[in-house]
């Protein structure tokens, strides 16, 4: 706490009153790094066709994940405070998600057989599984699912 107060710059009991708990905090950046990769789907899909903000807005989903990856052991650590997350993760992003591939089903450049929530979960897994990866495997792999989702191979 006295790390994250003085890089906020301000002292650890104003930390304290604003959260409690570390719990407290921690809920506190990951619903901010939700809903900012929630909103991040909205914007990619109002500026870009439904191909290309699927693939960019992959790339914030893997941002998300390598910020989680460092609360990996709160959020797993079996306090029941943390209970309520997974659920919020699914339900914050899987309509945003679902948006975008339904417009690229309409337009046939997304096959229309995809859930949201079991992309959400593929991407999530693969982002997540090569920590510290200087090989990009991670982003190899994401590469190689979207491509089956949206049918086009990629160029690059």
């Amino acid at each position: 706490m006295r790390d994250i107060a003085t890089r906020a710059g301000v002292g650890v009991g104003t930390i304290y009153r604003n959260y409690p708990q570390r719990s407290d905090l921690i809920i506190a950046v990951f619903r901010r790094e939700l809903d900012a990769t929630a909103a991040e789907a909205d914007h990619l899909a109002s500026e870009h066709s439904p191909a290309t903000a699927l693939r960019l807005w992959a790339q914030s989903l893997a941002r998300f994940v390598a910020t989680k990856r460092g609360f990996a052991g709160a959020l797993h650590s079996g306090d029941p405070a943390y209970n309520l997350l997974p659920g919020q993760f699914i339900g914050v992003l899987a309509p945003r998600v679902q948006s975008i591939l339904d417009a690229g089903a309409v337009s046939g450049t997304i096959r229309g057989d995809i859930r949201a929530e079991d992309l959400i979960h593929a991407l999530t897994r693969l982002a997540d599984s090569h920590p510290g990866d200087a090989d990009d495997r991670a982003g190899r792999m994401t590469t190689v699912l979207l491509d089956g989702v949206i049918g086009a191979p990629s160029a690059g």
